[in-house]
């Protein structure tokens, strides 16, 4: 499961609040840095797209898939990493349905691999029940617990 390879990867982390969407790219870009996928170019581009084509990545309320372009620099290896935070982080302050909490980062070094993340994250965000747990996860126990319910 999805889930269970980011926890094995350790590309989890868990924040209270950023003060802006910037520091929240860069929030949920720090554990897919630290485990070598990724180093701050990408985390760069990513923020660059978003000013330049807007909130993209929030594909439904609650939920950020942040990416860049394929081919930008700076990724190492293919991964996702997921972020949640309490307090929702706003991308556009007229539309509180472009606000996030549950960030998906994803990284990888071909078509292919990226293709592949979409579609396993695509799946996992469909059911509504999931993306519901997950907006109630604090750690990494209580992700563990939501992998368990949907084995």
């Amino acid at each position: 499961m999805l889930l269970q390879e980011i926890l094995d990867n350790h590309l989890t982390s868990y924040h209270q609040d950023f003060p802006t969407w910037q520091d929240a790219i860069k929030g949920c870009g720090e554990t897919l840095i630290e485990q070598g996928f990724i180093d701050n170019r990408y985390v760069e581009a990513i923020i660059k797209c978003v000013t330049e084509y807007g909130p993209y990545i929030v594909i439904c309320p609650n939920v950020a898939m942040p990416h860049s372009t394929l081919g930008a620099e700076g990724v190492y290896k293919t991964g996702i990493g997921f972020m949640k935070v309490e307090k929702p982080v706003a991308f556009d302050d007229n539309d509180r349905e472009k606000d996030a909490r549950l960030f998906f980062t994803l990284a990888a070094v071909n078509h292919d691999q990226h293709l592949n993340n979409m579609m396993q994250l695509s799946e996992l965000l469909m059911n509504e029940e999931v993306v519901n747990d997950l907006l109630e996860v604090h750690n990494d126990d209580d992700l563990r617990n939501v992998i368990e319910k949907y084995k």
